[in-house]
C-alpha cells in the first residue's frame, strides 16, 4: 500500500486539532517546506546497473547481502544480476530472512534459495557477522537493503558486521543506495555507552536521517568497525533524492511493517516493544495501534491472534486490548517529522497492574536508561526532549561529513 500526500492545508488544519498536536524542535523540514518535490522520478542505486555491473561486478566472485526488498524495478535483483551473467556464489540473509517470510526474532536458518539455487548463509540468529570461511573466493560483497532509518531496525547492524568481516578478509563491499523514508529529520535519544546491542551498535539518535550508503561511510570514516579498521567501502548513490524527499516504500520491508502509516510511526511506537505494551502485532494494524488489556480508555478494542510469519505469538495473545488507532498520525509525521512520546507516557501513567511497566529490553531500545528514567520520573515530555538536545547537535555535526544528498 503507497500513501499519497495529503495536501499541506489540510495537514496543518490536522496538526492543530488533533490532540496534543506537534511541537516545534530544532531538527525538522519546515511545515512550510513545498511538498512538489517530493513526486519526482528516484533512481535506487541497484536501478544504476550501468555504473556498477561494469566496474565492479564483471569477471568477478560476488557475495550479495538482500531481502525481498532488492529490487531493480519489479524484478529482485539476484535474478537481474544473474541474468546480466554476473557471478553470484552466494547471498546473506538479515533479520526476517532472503525472501522477508519470518518474524521479528524469529531464528533465521541457513539453507538454498529455492528459485536460484545459490546457497544463503544467515546472519540473524547465532551468527550474525560472516565468518573468514564464509567469504572464501568471494572477490566483492555487495549489500542491496531497504533500510527504514531507525537506529534499532537491525539492518544497518546487519551491514556493519559485514563491513567488519570484508574489512578483516580485505574484501571490498560495495553499498547499493536506496532512500530512507525517515531521512528527512532526526530525532530520538542518543545511545549512550555500554548499551550497545543488535539493536543499537552505535552512539547515534534514534532517527538519524540518513540512507544506508551515508551511514556506512559514517561507521567506516569515524572509526566504529571493531578495532577501528576500515573496508574497502564503495557506492552507488541514487538519482533525484534529498533529504527532504518523502519516499514510498514500493514493497514492505518487513513482515510487521505492511504500509507507510506503520513505517511512519515505527521509530515512536517500536519504544512500547520495550513494554507491556502491545503495538498491534497479531493484528491487522501492527505499529498502527497500541492497547493493553488493563487499558481503561481509548476508542479501539482488538485481540492478538497468532498470524503464522508474521507474528505467531503476539503479546497478550488471545486477550481483548483496549487502545487508540494512531493511524491517522502518520500524515503529520509524514508532514513534519517528530518522535512522538506523548503515547508512551501516556500508557505508562494509564496502565496499572502488578508487573513492571518496562521490560529490560527497553533501556536498549532507547539506548540508554535515561529515557525509562525520566519517564518515571514524571518528567513532561518537552523536558526530556530538551535533554536530547546537545546530543543531537553533535551528532548533526558528525552526519553532516557523510551526506552524499542535499539536506533537509
Amino acid at each position: 500500500m503507497k500513501m499519497k500526500h495529503l495536501p499541506v492545508q489540510f495537514l496543518l488544519i490536522l496538526v492543530f486539532t488533533l490532540q496534543g498536536a506537534c511541537s516545534d524542535h530544532t531538527y525538522r523540514v519546515s511545515e512550510t517546506q513545498n511538498t512538489e518535490k517530493d513526486f519526482g522520478t528516484i533512481i535506487t542505486g541497484a536501478e544504476r546497473l550501468s555504473v556498477y555491473v561494469d566496474k565492479y561486478l564483471n569477471n568477478k566472485n560476488i557475495a550479495v547481502v538482500a531481502n525481498q526488498t532488492s529490487l531493480v524495478g519489479e524484478v529482485h535483483l539476484i535474478d537481474t544480476l544473474l541474468s546480466s551473467g554476473v557471478n553470484i556464489i552466494k547471498v546473506f540473509a538479515p533479520e526476517h530472512g532472503f525472501r522477508g517470510e519470518a518474524e521479528a526474532g524469529a531464528v533465521i536458518k541457513s539453507g538454498v534459495d529455492i528459485k536460484t539455487g545459490l546457497p544463503v548463509t544467515s546472519l540473524y540468529g547465532k551468527k550474525k557477522k560472516p565468518l573468514p570461511e564464509d567469504l572464501l573466493d568471494i572477490d566483492i560483497v555487495v549489500f542491496d537493503i531497504q533500510d527504514v532509518g531507525a537506529r534499532f531496525y537491525t539492518y544497518i547492524s546487519t551491514m556493519t558486521y559485514v563491513m567488519e568481516a570484508c574489512a578483516e578478509a580485505g574484501i571490498e563491499f560495495l553499498v547499493l543506495d536506496r532512500p530512507n523514508p525517515h531521512g528527512y529529520y532526526i530525532d530520538g535519544p542518543v545511545l549512550k555507552d555500554g548499551y550497545q546491542s543488535f539493536v543499537g551498535l552505535h552512539k547515534i539518535p534514534v532517527v538519524h536521517g540518513m540512507t544506508i550508503a551515508e551511514y556506512a561511510r559514517m561507521v567506516n570514516e569515524e572509526g566504529w568497525l571493531k578495532n577501528g579498521i576500515k573496508c574497502r567501502l564503495s557506492w552507488v548513490s541514487c538519482e533525484g533524492y534529498t533529504h527532504s524527499t518523502r519516499y514510498q516504500l514500493p514493497v514492505r520491508p518487513s513482515p510487521n511493517l505492511p504500509d507507510m502509516e506503520a513505517i511512519y510511526l515505527y521509530p515512536s511506537l517500536c519504544l512500547f516493544e520495550g513494554t507491556q505494551i502491545s503495538v498491534g502485532r497479531g493484528t491487522s494494524k501492527p505499529f498502527k495501534i497500541i492497547g493493553h488489556p488493563d487499558y481503561s480508555s481509548g476508542n479501539l478494542k482488538f485481540i492478538p491472534e497468532s498470524i503464522p510469519g508474521v507474528s505467531e505469538k503476539p503479546p497478550h495473545l488471545g486477550k481483548e486490548c483496549r487502545g487508540i488507532d494512531l493511524s491517522g498520525y502518520a500524515a503529520v509525521i509524514s508532514e513534519t517529522g517528530k518522535l512522538e512520546l506523548r503515547w508512551l507516557i501516556e500508557m505508562y501513567n494509564r496502565v496499572k497492574n502488578d508487573k513492571p511497566f518496562f521490560d529490560a529490553f527497553f533501556d536498549k531500545l532507547a539506548g540508554s536508561d535515561e529515557l525509562r528514567k525520566q519517564i518515571s520520573a514524571g518528567m513532561a515530555e518537552e523536558e526530556i526532549r530538551q535533554s536530547w538536545k546537545n546530543d543531537l547537535a553533535n551528532f548533526q555535526k558528525i552526519r553532516a561529513k557523510y551526506l552524499l544528498y542535499p539536506d533537509f
